[in-house]
């Protein structure tokens, strides 16, 4: 069964909504109703004041360039607001369903007005169209998306599978991206900087402990390492010697930067963690799972029935 194209949702939420290589202008009067045939009024553009619209709580984007929103809005001084806001009513307002960058923007030029699309729509699918368009626009970093694919777990019950269809992403993708909400917050704010890559991110993943995690992630940007020398110190650091439970030191056996590379692909397949042992041809692979749900999608990645 094929995966439905990257917001199709978003494109189900404007469909029929008028489309015109014209843009609106920020001063234009609202457009009239045409005569010939009645609008729809899912469909009909309006114009309400700015001051009535409030951002959304489900949005997952929280940072907004300052830079990037200045550009927007000398944008939208000279050519007006091309694509209408869209919104829905609550409590005697509109919250946002999509366009925040476009409001923001308009707030900055001090905007009376703007013109909307209204649509009915429930927390849920306001969650996935949000994440969908940010998605499109690549506008989220990795934590941010990571915490819209938890949010829909989590306060939706959606399972991976079911998060996956609705934004056009692997389950992989899914899995791995939330993998990294285990990370200490610390890493978890070098990565929102951009101080880590994701990829820097995976590979730390597999060291057993938050600080051993922590440790690394100091070493990767301190040296300015890459993610291939982030495997090699990964390796180095899972050889170090570790307190046993009655407190005595075990020296663990040294993985090669090989073994550590073939361990992370594992993990990244599985979207898990997954522990290698080898040794002259000899070992086992060890995978990690956290709840029935991770169980059956390994079951599935490795072909097996569960029935």
């Amino acid at each position: 069964m094929s995966k439905p194209a990257l917001g199709r949702g978003l494109g189900a939420l404007l469909a029929g909504s008028p489309t015109s290589a014209n843009p609106v202008p920020a001063s234009a009067p609202p457009p009239a109703a045409a005569v010939s045939a009645p609008v729809d009024a899912r469909d009909r553009i309006r114009r309400i004041p700015l001051g009535k619209i409030r951002p959304s709580p489900l949005q997952p984007r929280k940072e907004f360039s300052t830079e990037a929103l200045r550009e927007l809005a000398d944008s939208i001084r000279e050519q007006g607001i091309v694509q209408p806001l869209i919104v829905r009513e609550r409590d005697g307002f509109f919250e946002l369903i999509a366009g925040e960058r476009r409001w923001r923007a308009s707030q900055m030029l001090n905007l009376t007005e703007v013109p909307v699309i209204t649509r009915e729509a429930d927390d849920r699918s306001v969650l996935e169209l949000a994440l969908i368009e940010n998605l499109q626009r690549e506008n989220l970093n990795p934590l941010e998306e990571a915490l819209g694919y938890s949010q829909l777990a989590e306060q939706f019950q959606l399972t991976q599978e079911q998060i996956s269809e609705k934004v056009g992403k692997s389950r992989t993708v899914i899995a791995n991206a939330m993998r990294l909400l285990k990370l200490p917050a610390q890493i978890q704010t070098f990565l929102r900087e951009g101080r880590l890559s994701v990829g820097h991110a995976k590979v730390i993943l597999g060291l057993t402990n938050d600080e051993l995690q922590s440790l690394a992630a100091e070493r990767v940007i301190k040296e300015g390492l890459n993610v291939r020398q982030t495997e090699g110190l990964i390796a180095k650091l899972e050889a170090r010697p570790q307190k046993t439970s009655g407190g005595k030191t075990r020296a663990i056996v040294p993985v090669s930067s090989n073994i550590a590379r073939l361990e992370q692909k594992l993990r990244e397949k599985f979207g898990t963690k997954v522990h290698l042992k080898y040794a002259q041809g000899r070992g086992a692979v060890e995978i990690t799972f956290f709840n029935d749900d991770e169980l059956q999608r390994v079951l599935e990645i490795l072909g097996v029935d569960a029935d």
